[in-house]
């Protein structure tokens, strides 16, 4: 299999040999893992990488503030689930024990790039600088979205499975176009791999060298269909062999690992390497979504041994053990991840007025004859009711 020119040189100049860059091809696609579950490194990594490839550990700053926003991810989490329990939200799918993933995946971009999230990333989201309640405003009912995706270079999420890919791949297309120093991330769950989206996606961004990073997040469960139901590929990192580009695997639960194997891959994209895939292997420790049983498709003892895999758990004891977390800072990170939690509680507990004539006003850029029909019979019946 032979990549562009270019791609080869931007990876060369990586330290990467080609041979190494596409590793689905020998069938080899190791997890990169840096801190074990109990959240101490691996002992390869007190030599500055990790055991069976060259990633570096990020700097302590860096690791500092990515698990100040793990707590509030965490945090953020548990008080959606609680506000869809009270009634404030219509639906909430948490990503609880996917924080890692999400952080790193904010984390990993620069101020110009693209971020297209699923409809589970909403820590991501909000790591990546948007409003929370912003972010929360789709799942509480409401029409739109709730933020514009312009000011933060974020995609609305959708419940459309697998429709983001293409739009994220639509904008690295105009960017590399345009010559803009633009890479997009597109983040999608192992569901998503089975959808014919994703194979046009993927196969487009190839074909273009186009600079995306395909970010799935493999939490084991299609709603209730587990991964070995959805596929006999060794890994959804091998998928990407297919379409000509390198696959990684990652221990979604370690944000170091995550951190340094998203920013590697983002600089790859960046310097022209074209698209890349990156599995996360994590789980999903709750419900699908609150309309969910999980208990119908999954054993307690299964999630009870992903529990001891916990990232913020993991991450907490490494930065605790070497320093760096002060219990000084541990309060102060609460208190943040306190904060937040007001935000959603006071945003989504208030009401909101409602015009019933949205119900027209934004539906096509020029009005049909039938919606100013429409339209103009229900404005006349309000302004009956108001007299």
């Amino acid at each position: 299999m032979t990549l562009p020119a270019e791609a080869q040189e931007a990876i060369r100049s990586f330290g990467i040999s080609i041979e190494d860059y596409m590793l689905p091809v020998h069938g080899r696609v190791p997890q990169i893992q840096i801190l074990d579950e109990r959240g101490t490194l691996r002992p390869e990594d007190e030599r500055g990488s990790a055991p069976g490839h060259d990633y570096p550990i990020p700097a302590s700053s860096e690791l500092l503030e990515a698990y100040r926003r793990l707590v509030i991810g965490r945090r953020v989490n548990d008080q959606n689930s609680a506000l869809v329990r009270q009634g404030r939200m219509a639906v909430y799918p948490s990503s609880h024990g996917q924080e890692a993933c999400q952080v790193a995946a904010a984390l990993c971009l620069s101020e110009g790039d693209w971020m297209f999230p699923t409809y589970r990333d909403s820590v991501a989201v909000m790591t990546r600088g948007v409003d929370p309640v912003e972010t929360m405003t789709l799942f509480r009912g409401d029409w739109h979205g709730g933020y514009d995706p312009h000011e933060h270079k974020v995609g609305i999420q959708s419940t459309p499975l697998t429709t983001q890919l293409l739009h994220a791949v639509g904008v690295a297309h105009a960017a590399k176009l345009r010559g803009e120093d633009t890479v997009v991330l597109a983040m999608c769950g192992d569901g998503a791999t089975s959808e014919g989206d994703f194979h046009e996606a993927l196969n487009f961004a190839a074909v273009f060298s186009l600079p995306v990073v395909f970010f799935v997040q493999n939490n084991q469960y299609a709603i209730s269909v587990p991964l070995a139901h959805q596929t006999v590929a060794p890994s959804l990192a091998h998928k990407a062999i297919g379409y000509g580009m390198a696959g990684e695997r990652v221990d979604g639960n370690d944000l170091v690992a995550l951190l340094a194997v998203l920013d590697r891959a983002v600089r790859l994209a960046r310097a022209g390497s074209g698209p890349l895939l990156v599995e996360a292997y994590t789980y999903r420790m709750q419900a699908h979504t609150n309309a969910d049983d999980a208990t119908r498709y999954r054993k307690d003892a299964e999630v009870e041994a992903w529990a001891l895999k916990d990232p913020l758990k993991r991450m907490r004891e490494y930065l605790r053990a070497d320093g760096t977390l002060t219990d000084g800072a541990e309060a102060a990170f609460a208190a943040d991840a306190e904060e937040t939690a007001r935000q959603l509680r006071d945003g989504l507990g208030s009401e909101t007025d409602v015009d019933p004539l949205d119900l027209f006003r934004f539906v096509y850029t020029e009005p049909t004859p039938q919606l100013r029909e429409q339209s103009a019979q229900l404005a006349d019946e309000l302004s009956r009711e108001e007299h």
